[in-house]
């Protein structure tokens, strides 16, 4: 099995995002800095913004205070009444100092995703800034005026907005090889949320300080700081359930039951093939819970099965485990398509839902790879190819063989 080649689109990426700020500083160290107090505020509010970046929590916009102060200056036409000599350059200079100001503690924590957030920011901006203000200079926004004005900028930042969402979803597709279809689905369902609080302040904001001036900035920022609260607290709470859940399937390798790892291998493996067959966010979910708790029902065995290997027992048996490992998740609280997983791993595959189909498939490989040596991988693979005809959905089969491939996965053995 081969790795998966260095992601040339995400070095594209990321070098068109070093060539615009280096021409900008450039830019902007040759000209002087304008405006001085305004760049100061903006990057003041920026700098915040990144410095409370969530670091845990899986959202599309980890900075929205961030996002907002960055698209919200890009969009900065006049403070007060009296027009702003600042450029697309300057821009782009004074975000890219804060957000690379706020970056520095979780780049010293090793927060993975910098790197790409960075890239981002300064693309998304020197965007927005390209197309506003050459159309203000020109008098293009005074001649509407009014509620055409807020419209029209909230029409920039929404194409902002469309853009960034594909550009996050191209950098995951090459970092991950995840098929672009369904990660650019989730970036828009995302869109919905966060996305369109981001473009709202970022707009009310430029619009605010155009009338009234800076002092602007603290008021409007607040709705978005209690919005990133409250997301944070979910954040929080999903991670608290998903620990609970992580816990309580641990319990047959407590018992004895299951090699220590098996159902954390089994999820982490199941949601890569989840993603390679193109299953949503909500989707993926239930299959990770599903593939932690796969093995539960061995608690009502007397005597357990050697080494935890239920994919070699009589088909009966499996559906019996099953049927028990789904009432014990249904008592859980858990979501019931969690349990109607469970209940329906050991199916014939064809009866199965998708999900069902890769806990089946994954746990077969697994256990087969555990058990079958050095070459292990490669011979599980294979009996689940050969055995594509009666148990195991060929598709999940040949995604799977897709992740090993492209990831070099062949799942640590247990110890």
């Amino acid at each position: 099995m081969s790795c998966r080649r260095p992601p040339f689109l995400l070095a594209l990426v990321h070098t068109a995002a070093v060539l615009l700020a280096a021409l900008s500083l450039a830019v902007t160290l040759w000209t002087g800095l304008d405006d001085r107090g305004i760049a100061l505020a903006f990057g003041v509010l920026v700098t915040v913004g990144e410095l409370s970046r969530w670091t845990g929590a899986q959202v599309r916009e980890a900075a929205p205070l961030g996002a907002a102060g960055a698209l919200s200056y890009a969009l900065l036409g006049a403070d007060a009444g009296e027009p702003t000599q600042h450029g697309v350059p300057q821009v782009v200079t004074v975000v890219l100092a804060a957000a690379l100001l706020g970056a520095v503690p979780h780049i010293a924590r090793g927060q993975r995703g910098t790197l790409d957030h960075l890239a981002r920011r300064v693309l998304t901006v020197g965007f927005t800034a390209v197309c506003f203000h050459p159309l203000y200079s020109q008098g293009m926004f005074s001649r509407w005026g009014g509620p055409a004005y807020a419209l029209l900028l909230l029409a920039l930042l929404s194409l902002t907005a469309l853009c960034d969402t594909v550009l996050a979803a191209a950098l995951a597709h090459s970092r991950t090889r995840w098929p672009f279809g369904p990660l650019l689905r989730d970036e828009l369902r995302a869109l919905l949320g966060i996305g369109s609080a981001v473009c709202a302040t970022g707009a009310v904001m430029a619009l605010a300080v155009a009338v009234v001036g800076l002092w602007a900035l603290p008021v409007f920022s607040l709705p978005l700081l209690l919005t990133q609260m409250s997301f944070r607290r979910y954040a929080a709470v999903r991670g608290t359930y998903r620990q609970t859940i992580a816990s309580l399937a641990r319990a047959t390798e407590v018992a004895g039951y299951t090699p220590a790892g098996h159902a954390r291998r089994v999820a982490a493996l199941g949601q890569a093939v989840g993603r390679d067959l193109g299953l949503t966010e909500p989707e993926l979910t239930v299959l990770e819970y599903a593939a932690l708790m796969h093995d539960i029902g061995q608690l009502s065995l007397v005597d357990p099965v050697p080494a935890g290997a239920t994919a070699g027992l009589p088909a009966q048996e499996q559906r019996r485990i099953a049927l028990l490992g789904g009432a014990v998740v249904r008592q859980t609280g858990v979501n019931p398509q969690v349990a109607m997983v469970v209940e329906r791993q050991a199916d014939p595959w064809r009866e199965q839902p998708v999900a069902a189909r890769v806990v089946r498939a994954v746990n077969a490989y697994e256990e087969k790879a555990r058990d079958a040596g050095p070459g292990g991988p490669l011979t599980a693979l294979e009996e689940l190819r050969l055995a594509t005809a009666e148990e195991y959905a060929p598709e999940v089969v040949e995604a799977l063989a897709r992740v090993l491939s492209r990831d070099c996965l062949t799942l640590p053995m247990a110890g």
